[in-house]
């Protein structure tokens, strides 16, 4: 698990300094500790390529050669593999296919004894390695024969090309940022930032997007001339002509496996997801695995268990509060399986933490689960470098509870016009509901205020943070009409999509694989885990498990009794009978007790404040309204303030700033 970054310039006045990349790489310093590297490729006046090669910690840079186009790659390396022979940037035999890379190839072992048999000399051990091997033998298709997670750039001196891509579910990030005769990338935004001049210009379009979802999606960036990198997806750069195109999606559509009986499916989940596990225990330090005591984190945790002739250690955190503590079920899971089991009770520091959050994060980021995430990473950290989890899991397997109130909307769209009509009357919105946002009135509101749109507005309604309607009054008039014709809730509605053939449930997953999973789930464990350093590994994300979960009829995922039902019944030997039966518990943190207490003050200090206000994003009144509500105790808005506060921090932070800091502020 590491940091990359650098850029291409097709023109002298784009050329990136050694200075520059240096900074671009420190500011990652955090997702590789352990070491750092710098490639400056150039062609000279008389078309020969020279190279700069050097450690990121030099104090003494020199000076690039003139020239018309060259490369520019920084490297910050966590050692997992090959410790002693494996820094990047990496090359091929004659030292013309440069890369950097972040993340795992976990079939590396595989790919090494195949591409020797076809005559490539190896000279390290690293998985790192494989990846100029297989661009020389397969080009840009060499892509398709990775196993992992990654993000990688490869520099092609002889071509003068850049080919960028990230792995199949997006765990793994990529920014980057193209402009006339320059394209620069960066595992973090931050990374971008650092060049001289970088243009920091809020995306407004961007901005609506955030309130909907609590994150900007792929490919935008909350900043003007920036973007991701989707999953799935590489991107060539040749002669200052940038091509994106993807290489996989996720099978729904037209899934190309099909068994007869549920034992098979369930044989060969058991089979592919052993095999996954198996992959990832590939180590050359300390490994463990987070353990909450739910079905996905104690399955995998099993499969340590049951393929390793090592105790697993397993790490889980609790907090005061009895609604947020899962140490419990950690604990019972821990003493069925035998593993080695940590635990710490933690009571979060939020004004202390929330300077951290929007640093690392880059772009505005509202997922609460963040924060438990962060400190479970950190705890983790002090053991192992490298732990397990059950990340996927809910997506593919279709646990999440709101999958019920999609297939109980099913149900209702058959009833007869007038009985549907009485349900979505807007009387029932005024009965009282309590403050809580787990209550059962209140989530049947919720139900219901949505049951006369489409499908998958539908559901688009209920997963967002402020809705269509919300936002509309949100906005002041200027910012409202400053976006045109932006629709923020496309981003859903094209990844339905994907699978017109489906039944609406297996979409609706399908989505969320698309959607959820990488922008939200897999951004938050990467930025917490690497925020100190740790490497997470997600067995349900290898993409054979993903493909075979896509085939999967959905009877098998879910019946009107259980979720995640064929989970259940092929590894019942790994799970406690309270376990099977318990109902899902978020990794969240009491926010809403935040706001009324230590975090109070910032609701009139930043939210409210002229500063905020000067902006023209959000009509005071309505936001005013907000913090009154929550603070009075009728009603729980603290999801809604917690993405508000979120996203002025962050433009205080990297907007307003003369440069953004390389390192995480102690204040905000």
């Amino acid at each position: 698990m590491c940091g990359l970054t650098g850029g291409v310039w097709t023109s002298r006045e784009r050329s990136l300094s050694v200075r520059e990349l240096q900074n671009m790489t420190q500011s990652l310093r955090h997702r590789g500790p352990d070491s750092g590297g710098l490639l400056v490729s150039s062609r000279n006046n008389s078309g020969h390529w020279e190279r700069i090669l050097l450690e990121t910690e030099r104090t003494s840079l020199p000076e690039n050669p003139p020239s018309e186009i060259g490369c520019g790659l920084g490297h910050r390396r966590l050692s997992i593999i090959d410790l002693s022979t494996g820094d990047q940037p990496l090359a091929n035999e004659d030292e013309t296919i440069w890369t950097v890379f972040n993340g795992e190839i976990y079939n590396y072992q595989e790919l090494t004894a195949d591409l020797k048999q076809r005559g490539h000399r190896f000279r390290t051990e690293s998985d790192t390695e494989v990846i100029v091997h297989l661009y020389e033998e397969y080009g840009l298709d060499f892509v398709d024969h990775l196993r992992g997670m990654f993000a990688i750039a490869v520099w092609d001196e002889r071509r003068e090309r850049l080919v960028l891509t990230c792995d199949r579910l997006g765990q793994k990030p990529l920014f980057y940022r193209k402009s006339t005769g320059q394209l620069l990338f960066a595992s973090e935004l931050k990374a971008l930032l650092q060049v001289d001049d970088a243009p920091r210009e809020l995306n407004r379009e961007a901005v609506d997007d955030y309130l909907l979802y609590q994150y900007v999606p792929h490919p935008d960036c909350i900043l003007e001339g920036y973007n991701k990198l989707p999953p799935g997806h590489r991107a060539v750069y040749e002669r200052d002509s940038l091509t994106i195109e993807p290489y996989w999606t996720p099978p729904y559509e037209k899934p190309a496996l099909f068994f007869n009986s549920e034992a098979e499916w369930s044989r060969e989940l058991r089979h592919r997801l052993s095999e996954s596990v198996s992959l990832r225990l590939r180590s050359d330090v300390p490994l463990g695995a987070f353990l909450s005591g739910g079905i996905d984190s104690t399955i995998i945790v099993g499969l340590m268990q049951e393929l390793s002739e090592n105790q697993t250690k397993t790490f889980s955190i609790g907090f005061p509060v009895e609604e947020f503590d899962e140490r419990t079920f950690a604990r019972e899971a821990s003493e069925h399986l035998g593993t080695e089991h940590h635990e710490q009770v933690v009571s979060p520091d939020a004004l202390s933490i929330l300077p951290k959050l929007i640093w690392h994060y880059d772009e505005p980021f509202s997922d609460s689960s963040a924060i438990p995430t962060m400190y479970l990473s950190e705890m983790t950290r002090r053991h192992v470098t490298v732990a397990l989890s059950g990340d996927g899991g809910d997506e593919l397997f279709a646990g999440y509870p709101r999958y019920r109130a999609v297939e109980l909307a099913r149900r209702v769209d058959k009833l007869p016009g007038f009985a549907k009509s009485i349900l979505g009357w807007k009387l029932w919105q005024k009965l009282p509901s309590g403050t809580s946002q787990r209550s059962i009135v209140r989530r049947g509101k919720r139900f219901l205020s949505a049951i006369s749109r489409s499908k998958e507005e539908r559901y688009l309604d209920w997963i967002s943070i402020f809705n269509e309607d919300v936002r509309a009054e949100l906005f002041t008039p200027d910012f409202r009409a400053s976006l045109g014709t932006h629709e923020a809730k496309r981003f859903v509605l094209e990844a339905y999509r994907q699978c017109p053939s489906r039944d609406f449930l297996t979409r609706t997953t399908c989505v969320d694989v698309a959607t959820y999973l990488p922008c939200d789930i897999l951004k938050k464990v990467d930025i917490a885990s690497m925020a100190y350093g740790l490497e997470c590994r997600s067995p349900f994300l290898d993409h054979h498990v993903a493909e075979l979960a896509a085939a999967m009829p959905i009877e098998l995922k879910m019946d009107a009794r259980r979720q995640k039902k064929i989970l259940l019944e092929t590894f019942s030997d790994f799970l406690p009978e309270r376990l099977r039966n318990r109902p899902k518990m978020g990794f969240g943190v009491p926010i809403n007790v935040w706001f009324r207490n230590e975090l109070k003050p910032l609701l009139y200090d930043v939210l409210l404040s002229d500063k905020a206000q000067q902006r023209g994003i959000f009509r005071k009144k309505n936001v005013e309204q907000l913090v009154e509500q929550h603070l009075s105790g009728r009603w729980d808005h603290s999801y809604r303030l917690w993405n508000l506060l979120c996203l002025e921090l962050w433009q205080r932070m990297f907007l307003e700033s003369d440069q953004v800091p390389t390192q995480a502020p102690a204040t905000i």
